[in-house]
Order: C-alpha cells, then sequence, then structure tokens
C-alpha cells in the first residue's frame, strides 16, 4: 500500500508574477531611484522588491550594520574599552574618542550606529579582534553565516576601499540576522542615546542620524551610509501589522523618502499570512484502533498579497502506520516555500 496523501484545508496559492499583476508593477517602478534596492520581509526571507540586487557595490557606513553584529556576537555590552591610539582622529564620522578613554561595549555601539562613529568602529574592532584585520575576518565569517556570499569586507566602518563592497541582497541578509538579535533592535531603533565622555565635565549626547526614525511611526531601524564613491546609502526597516520589513537602498540620493515608499509598498501590498498554526493537528492515522494525530511542531506565516492568499495550497502527507512520518508542505504554485516533518501525539 503506498502513503496516501491528504490535502487539507486548501487556503493558499500560486505566486502571481508582478508581471502580471498591472497595478502593483506600476506602483514598483517607481519606488527606487537608486543604483540598487531590495525590500525584503524578515521572518520569511521573502523579496517583495528589487533593483540591481546582485551587483556588487561599495556600501559605507551600512557596513556598520556587520560591525555591530559581530561585535554582538563576540564580545559582552559591559565590557570596558580602553580607547586605542589607532581609534583616535579616524576621518570621517566621529564621536571623537581621546587615547586611553574608557567606555563599555554598549556605548560604543551607540556611538556606531547612531552618529556612525568610524573611531568607535576601530575602537571596537581593535577590542574584539585584538587587530582591525583580525576582527575584519570575523566580520567576513559573520557574513557567510548570514549566506551573504557576494560580500568583502576589509575595514570595520566603510570607508572607500576598492575590495570593500556587498549587495544589496547580501546586506539585507546581514541585517535580517541582525535584527533578530534584541540588543541591536534596541540599539538601532533608538532616537538618541546620552553615554559618557570621561574626563569631561559633560557627556556625549547622541542623535540618531536615521531620519526615518523621526518621520515614518513604524521605523524601527537600521543605519545609514555614505562616501563620495558610494553615494548615500541607506538600510531602513519598519515593523507593522505582525511584519518586520527591511529596505536597502545604494547610491540612492533620496535614500530615506526611497526607503520610506519601499516600506509603504511592502505594507499596502502584503499582509503577513498564518498558513500553519503551531503544534495544531493537520491529520490523524487509526491504527489497531488507537489514533495517532500528526501535528506542525512549528507554525508557518508568509507575506501574501490579496490574490495569493486566496489560493495557497497546504499538502499533508500521512504515514501508513505510526512507525512512519507525517510530512506538511505549504506551495506557491510549484514552488514549495514551506516544509515540515509532523509531530506525532
Amino acid at each position: 500500500m503506498t502513503k496516501s496523501k491528504v490535502l487539507v484545508l486548501a487556503v493558499s496559492v500560486i505566486l502571481i508574477a508582478f508581471s502580471m499583476v498591472p497595478s502593483i508593477c506600476s506602483a514598483k517602478s517607481e519606488l527606487c531611484v537608486g543604483k540598487a534596492a531590495i525590500l525584503v520581509e524578515a521572518s520569511s526571507g521573502r523579496v517583495l522588491y528589487e533593483k540591481n540586487s546582485r551587483q556588487k557595490l561599495p556600501m559605507a557606513s551600512t557596513t556598520k550594520i556587520a560591525t555591530a553584529l559581530t561585535v554582538l556576537e563576540h564580545a559582552n555590552l559591559s565590557d570596558m574599552v580602553v580607547v586605542d591610539k589607532r581609534a583616535v582622529g579616524v576621518e570621517g564620522s566621529s564621536v571623537y574618542l581621546r587615547e586611553g578613554e574608557k567606555l563599555t561595549v554598549e556605548e560604543l555601539l551607540y556611538a556606531l550606529m547612531l552618529r556612525s562613529g568610524n573611531d568607535s568602529a576601530i575602537a571596537l574592532a581593535i577590542h574584539v579582534g585584538g587587530s582591525v584585520e583580525r576582527f575584519v575576518d570575523l566580520m567576513n565569517a559573520t557574513a557567510r553565516n548570514a549566506g551573504a556570499l557576494d560580500t568583502c569586507f576589509v575595514n570595520p566602518h566603510g570607508l572607500h576601499d576598492e575590495g570593500h563592497y556587498t549587495t544589496a541582497f547580501d546586506l539585507a541578509l546581514i541585517t535580517k540576522c541582525a535584527m533578530s538579535n534584541d540588543e541591536f533592535c534596541k540599539i538601532v531603533s533608538s532616537k538618541s542615546k546620552v553615554i559618557s565622555n570621561e574626563g569631561m565635565d559633560y557627556k556625549r549626547n547622541l542623535a540618531n542620524k536615521n531620519k526615518l526614525l523621526l518621520s515614518y511611526e513604524y521605523a524601527n531601524g537600521v543605519k545609514t551610509g555614505y562616501t563620495k564613491k558610494a553615494g548615500r546609502c541607506f538600510v531602513g526597516s519598519a515593523y507593522k501589522d505582525g511584519m518586520q520589513l527591511i529596505a536597502v537602498v545604494l547610491n540612492c540620493g533620496p535614500m530615506f523618502e526611497n526607503a520610506q515608499s519601499m516600506l509603504e509598498f511592502g505594507f499596502s501590498q502584503y499582509t503577513m499570512t498564518n498558513i500553519i498554526c503551531k503544534n495544531k493537528v493537520l491529520g490523524a492515522i487509526c491504527t489497531n484502533k488507537k489514533a495517532t494525530y500528526f501535528a506542525c511542531p512549528q507554525g508557518f506565516s508568509y507575506p501574501l498579497t490579496q490574490q495569493e492568499a486566496q489560493r495557497i495550497e497546504r499538502e499533508v502527507d500521512l504515514p501508513i502506520d505510526d512507525a512512519g512520518e507525517g510530512k506538511v508542505v505549504v506551495k506557491l504554485g510549484d514552488e514549495a516555500i514551506f516544509e515540515s516533518i509532523l509531530t506525532k501525539y
């Protein structure tokens, strides 16, 4: 006897190509005037919009997303950092660190992400890696672990170097990983922060350079960047109605405006749809007068357009007896977007 295939509650569907949806297509064409861009839903990784997203480009201080994530992976927030002389007087954005000054890793991360301190990047790199070069190795490992295979870091701050590049797609992957870290999210969503200024009679007051935090009510991160070669670069994020979106724009003059347009597009055209409830029974078999129930151990939600949400297909395969495994597959057209072995109850 072969396995019986049970089609359970067909609620979802075929992925409709954007070229087949004129209203969405026309809206998308005006989203970004920059050289490259991408819009991603964070939990599923679904790409909702892209433009030259795999093109290798300089990314300026959006580099510091990877810098911060690498620091958080290898250091404690309460660690005390003694500012190395190599971190003093670094060109570009700075919080004007002084040699021998002591700050915590947490304070330097705020300086890094809110004020884009290049001196903070070097101080953190030396503290964590022992040298800038060793820390850059750790950054590249962080990128690879995130799936960013078309990225190469040669410094922790993003000042221009021909060998220092990423893609909009890779930068979204790195940001997706970073946004899963609660401390990272807390830092990049902060509009301002006061940190120490050892030896001075006043504190450092840091205002976040991310203007989207002030202009867009759903914004919750992440980082700006600019060099003459890279142009204006920005990674912005926003959370609304259970959906976390990440927008990346590279070499884009109206970076805040375009990023907001991308985020608004995502929220207007897609809804985070719960397709499978965690631990909900999806089927049962009866063997020797004993029922065995099968459920999905994790839930599954996915961003869908209104048209897609009407046509999702969910397939459940059950074994012929309780010695076998059950499986659930969710499809959009011919593409399987989710698959899981079922738990027996």
